[in-house]
């Protein structure tokens, strides 16, 4: 059933979690390059085995200078070449193999390059799609105080320039720089046992160029860390200013809003141009120093066949090994930069992993149909970070299968009271209990489960009506959808839509108004058919009419139910079984609507203030 197959999934995903940060206890000491190699290391054959193909590919790669000079020792030595101390005098016969050997090579050398190119593109798609995957699912696992310190672009800067910034360095880069060590060693070896008096010589350009690779690579790191910020910062004002459009239409700031844009990408241009500038120096300067190696061989190894210490065949095979050698290390530039923009990335989503979970599931479990609804606040104190406490040594108790309202004015606690009983900030200090079970304790889906909210800010995600209504409950049947939209008024706006159920909301449910996105809202709560509701403003954005009838449809929907009723309107909540008035965090009122109008104290003042009996300078939430 979909509720046991959420609640699996859901297990599985905190096991991994609790895995994924005894990777990072350990990982968060270490250089970029080594943390990622940990995290793939589920993948270690796979990398090893593309590692061996790019090594082998390598070795056929190579192979071509050696038969040229294989080539160049039949012209010139006829009968007395390799080959026909190996085996057949006659040329063409010598010639017939060498052509055999080389179309060998050849294949065998395409053979392997598709064979790598394929398992470091599929490594990279894997583990792009795991550190994509882990990255969100941790996210989703942190309390709401890490999202108020964390803009939105920033965190999707994070989970998709990042991640794919470093799929492009294992696309490519791995392999090319296995392939380079793989050519230093073969060629080397081969200088060494060919020539070796002039080995050292040719080789002599290679400590320099690794120096000044390693430079290059400590003076790149920070240039490229500052573009990772610059760019999470012009994701950043873009994410608020395509989710701020009307604002800034209604305010005609379009101008203004381009200006900052301007800043915001004239920083990370100038940031890109620094990382650049070192850079795009690195080929040059080693070209130069390339012309060393080469120029030597050219002139020692001329000067050897002429005194007859070395063979045409072999001085022809080294000329050509030596631009193998030493051409390919000019690509070191562009490899190090996708290595460094990688590892930066790595770094930044590497320490996001690293991010503690405040907020973590308890072990007991509580089926849906097993919720009895009796909720309890004990003592409990919570400050937002940086804060003083919103409440402090508070207890609240909500009677099971009754509606519990409560009202009060801006910053007493309301709507944080909901924010804790959902667990989606810990307590400081004393201990909410759900049938006399604390909250910590009751495992964190089966919790959230329980209770359906229907909040102020209304949430609907880029999809149909018929999607958004059964977002709590995806296997609902047509019918089912139908009966919660109707019981929340919705039902005939609905169907005088061109696509009906069908329709598009389009992002934030942009398309529709504001009433008829809480009522979707609403409908989404009845399908969930929860134990505890929660109503936090929940017709704030109705009109007088459709709040009457939301108001019978509430009546029936809150029936035996745990419901707690936060509301603005003091009217929606008159016939509740009990009403909590809260000031500063603290209860200075509570009885039924007819009780607390009797005392003439917080609750009549403001009943009186909307109904205008009274002017008073109030301000509700």
């Amino acid at each position: 059933m979909v509720t046991d197959k959420l609640r699996s999934s859901f297990l599985k995903r905190q096991k991994q979690q609790k895995q994924q940060k005894q990777y990072t206890r350990t990982s968060v000491a270490q250089q970029p390059l080594k943390r990622l190699i940990n995290y793939g290391s589920k993948y270690k054959t796979k990398i090893w085995l593309a590692t061996i193909c790019s090594i082998v590919n390598k070795i056929f790669d190579l192979a071509p200078p050696i038969l040229i000079g294989l080539a160049v020792d039949i012209v010139v030595n006829k009968d007395g070449s390799l080959i026909a101390h190996l085996a057949m005098r006659s040329i063409f016969a010598q010639l017939l193999i060498l052509t055999f050997i080389s179309a060998n090579v050849w294949a065998l050398e395409s053979i392997f390059q598709y064979a790598y190119d394929r398992l470091w593109r599929n490594i990279a798609q894997n583990i792009q799609h795991d550190l994509r995957l882990d990255a969100y699912s941790h996210i989703q696992n942190l309390q709401l105080e890490y999202f108020e310190k964390n803009s939105t672009g920033g965190l999707l800067s994070i989970l998709n320039d990042d991640i794919n910034q470093l799929e492009r360095f294992l696309d490519v880069g791995a392999n090319e720089i296995i392939q380079v060590i793989t050519t230093f060693l073969v060629i080397s070896s081969a200088f060494f046992i060919l020539i070796p008096s002039i080995a050292i010589v040719a080789l002599l350009p290679i400590p320099f160029i690794l120096w000044s690779s390693i430079k290059f690579q400590k003076k790149l790191a920070p240039r490229y860390v500052d573009v990772r910020e610059k760019v999470s910062c012009l994701n950043t004002r873009l994410a608020n200013n395509i989710s701020g459009i009307t604002t800034i239409k209604s305010f005609t700031t379009e101008n203004y809003e381009i200006d900052r844009l301007r800043k915001e990408s004239e920083a990370y241009r100038k940031s890109n141009n620094k990382a650049i500038a070192l850079s795009a120096a690195f080929i040059p300067l080693i070209r130069m120093v390339i012309l060393i190696g080469f120029s030597s061989i050219l002139l020692f190894g001329g000067l050897q066949v002429e005194t007859g210490l070395l063979e045409v065949g072999s001085y022809s095979a080294l000329v050509f090994l030596t631009q193998r050698l030493l051409w390919p290390l000019t690509r070191l530039g562009q490899t190090l930069d996708l290595y460094q923009r990688a590892m930066a990335s790595v770094n930044r989503v590497m320490n996001m992993l690293d991010t503690p979970m405040s907020i973590r599931s308890g072990e007991i479990y509580l089926p849906v149909n097993s919720v009895f609804g009796e909720i309890k606040f004990n003592n409990v104190s919570f400050a937002y970070h940086d804060r003083k406490p919103v409440i402090d040594n508070f207890s609240l108790d909500i009677e099971p299968g009754k509606t519990t309202a409560i009202v009060g004015s801006t910053g007493s606690g309301k709507s944080t009271l909901v924010k804790l009983l959902l667990r989606f900030y810990e307590i400081e200090k004393g201990s909410i209990t759900l049938d006399g079970i604390e909250l910590k304790d009751i495992v964190l889906y089966d919790l959230r489960r329980a209770i359906g909210l229907v909040s102020q800010d209304v949430f609907l995600f880029d999809g149909t009506i018929r999607q958004n209504i059964a977002y709590g409950n995806p296997l609902a049947t047509c019918e089912e959808i139908a009966a919660a939209a109707t019981m929340a008024e919705a039902h005939n706006f609905i169907m005088e839509l061109p696509q009906k159920y069908e329709t598009l909301v389009g992002e934030r449910g942009q398309k529709l108004s504001g009433g008829q996105k809480q009522r979707l809202a609403i409908a989404r709560a009845i399908l969930k058919n929860p134990p505890i509701l929660i109503l936090d403003e929940a017709t704030s954005s109705l009109d007088n009419e459709t709040e009457s009838a939301i108001a019978r449809s509430l009546d029936y929907i809150t029936r035996n139910r745990t419901t707690i009723a936060i509301a603005h309107r003091l009217s929606t909540i008159r016939h509740a079984d009990l009403i909590y008035v809260l000031e500063d965090g603290k209860i200075v009122e509570k009885g039924k609507h007819e009780d607390l109008l009797a005392k003439n104290g917080v609750y009549a003042n403001l009943w009186e203030v909307q109904t205008g009996a009274r002017a008073k300078n109030t301000i509700l939430l």
